[in-house]
């Protein structure tokens, strides 16, 4: 395995503890009666998640065993409040989700560039005694300790993030796809398990717009059980908005392979079965178009299917489009409101949609598209199953 990509790390974190209030009674020549004069203690140092895009993996926190923030300093005399303790920032790469190490708990999530999450809050000072005087009490003897520091250790788990997610058996020609469509270069070779870590690539598009690709190591039947590579690389690919799966056209049965990821993943976690799918079958230039033909009657009919060759770039720009398209359909967008009481209206050019939800014997409706809509009357549609 390449020790430059680093995906797990467990960190000790604890933040500073507050300073103490200063008990103090003021003592000047000729001012016999002073009066308190304790200043607070400092507030101490919290300790922070930042998202920094310059950052692909964890290997920086590789060995980073520790995070202590800095103790808050204690109040002095004359009304002198102590120092603020430092605050300290955990720069992660987009997409790392943090968990509680005893517990398991989720704690957050870290997806965006230039995002800060507060993780452990340091300790309030104390108030010195100043801050109790009184009519009744002139002198007070007393202030208040700091409060004490937060404490854990977390797990810090990196989960790409991509618009697309290459899904297929080892050598099913990902890491070439990747290579063919982008500036990326992963190690591409005759074995199985040629990739051994994700790489990322940004594949161009019409009038300058752009989607990010990942290769994802390649999984086998059993791999929600741990075998091959088992779930270090499942994570990944919960983290991408659509997934292409991807099956040699030289396949005995490319539906029966199909099914058998589409299975690994519902082991897994049955949530990734909700996400737009389509489906490449690759090293076509292995094929002839009678041969082509014959594939296309058996492969899955749910799904968008192209045939491509990345070796001579047969299909590849009509993936692209497929892909794109994809991507930016609004049902994709809307997957996440969608359920067993939706129906979902779609006009013949696809440029608009509506949602009518099913509350009861009352209907509501919601139109999405560039084109404003009164009712469905202005709609020409046809039902989708939900």
């Amino acid at each position: 395995m390449d020790s430059n990509f680093v995906d797990y790390v467990k960190i000790y974190c604890r933040s500073g503890k507050g300073g103490r209030g200063s008990m103090h009674l003021r003592h000047v020549k000729y001012q016999p009666n002073g009066g308190p004069d304790g200043g607070d203690g400092g507030d101490g140092g919290s300790i922070y998640l930042r998202g920094n895009h310059n950052f692909w993996t964890l290997l920086h926190l590789k060995y980073q065993r520790h995070v202590f923030a800095e103790h808050g300093g204690n109040g002095g005399s004359d009304k002198c409040h102590g120092s603020k303790g430092k605050d300290e920032y955990i720069d992660v790469p987009c997409g790392t989700v943090v968990y509680n190490a005893e517990t398991g708990k989720y704690i957050c999530d870290v997806s965006e560039d230039g995002q800060v999450v507060l993780l452990l809050k340091g300790g309030r000072g104390g108030l010195g005694n100043f801050q109790f005087r009184s009519a009744t009490n002139q002198a007070p003897r007393y202030a208040q300790p700091g409060e004490p520091m937060q404490e854990m250790t977390v797990i810090l788990e990196l989960k790409l993030l991509a618009d697309v997610g290459l899904v297929g058996f080892p050598n099913a020609g990902k890491s070439t796809l990747l290579s063919s469509l982008s500036s990326a270069r992963p190690k591409i070779a005759n074995y199985p398990f040629t990739t051994l870590e994700p790489s990322l690539g940004i594949v161009g598009y019409h009038d300058r717009q752009s989607f990010v690709m990942a290769d994802i190591p390649g999984i086998i039947e059993g791999a929600s059980e741990g075998k091959g590579l088992g779930l270090r690389f499942l994570r990944h690919i919960e983290r991408n908005s659509l997934l292409l799966f991807m099956v040699p056209g030289d396949t005995d049965d490319i539906k029966h392979e199909y099914e058998v990821l589409l299975n690994e993943l519902r082991n897994f976690n049955p949530e990734m079965l909700d996400k737009h799918r389509v489906l490449a079958v690759t090293k076509c230039d292995l094929l002839d178009e009678e041969l082509i033909e014959m594939i296309s009657e058996t492969v899955p009919k749910d799904v968008p299917v192209v045939y491509i060759s990345s070796v001579t770039g047969y299909g590849l720009e009509e993936l692209k489009n497929v892909l794109w398209r994809e991507l930016n359909s609004e049902s994709n967008k809307l997957q996440g409101i969608m359920s067993e009481d939706t129906l979902v209206h779609r006009d013949k050019d696809m440029s608009r949609f509506a949602l009518e939800l099913k509350d009861e014997g009352e209907d509501e409706i919601f139109f999405l598209g560039e084109d404003d809509v009164e009712d469905l009357d202005d709609f020409e549609y046809e039902e989708e199953d939900s």
